[in-house]
């Protein structure tokens, strides 16, 4: 039996679109690192920025991004109880004004169609961010999107912890 060949013959398997084009990806990382300088310049702190990182990658379903993203967000001093409630954010007064601002410019620039939530989401960011804020936040929404997209149609895989050593 021959093997088939050519476009579609492998179904299952995705390319790495970061092993493919590694200098598309490296430019995204780039811009990934100059959006993380611009949000700790502006004054948001890492455990605000991987909230947006989580929930963006929770709306976008993407595995890979919420594993890598749930953990930087414990080393961040994140909790797991706030994590664990994340996609209910507003139905619980644990988020501060300013993190519930940036979750929903988060969910704002991650769906762009609905413009009622966009102008929402500014009206309630403008009362407690500053627009050094305002702009790091959608930046790190629009980053963790590319990322999210990246690795969904790469199917990149989530693997588990590797063992304590001891």
């Amino acid at each position: 039996m021959t093997q088939a060949s050519g476009p579609g013959a492998e179904t299952g398997r995705r390319v790495f679109l970061d092993k493919q084009h590694p200098a598309a990806y490296r430019a995204l990382t780039a811009t990934a690192e100059a959006v993380r300088a611009a949000a700790a310049s502006a004054g948001l702190d890492r455990v605000l920025v991987e909230l947006v990182n989580v929930r963006v990658s929770q709306l976008n379903a993407c595995a890979y991004c919420l594993s890598l993203h749930t953990r930087a967000a414990l080393r961040a001093g994140e909790t797991t109880q706030r994590l664990g409630v994340l996609a209910a954010w507003r139905d619980t007064e644990l988020f501060t004004a300013r993190e519930r601002a940036a979750l929903a410019l988060a969910e704002a620039t991650t769906h762009p169609a609905d413009a009622a939530a966009q102008s929402a989401a500014y009206a309630e960011a403008r009362a407690v961010l500053t627009e050094d804020e305002i702009s790091a936040a959608i930046w790190a929404a629009i980053t963790i999107n590319a990322f999210n997209r990246l690795s969904v149609m790469s199917k990149h895989p989530v693997r588990p912890p590797a063992p304590d050593t001891a």
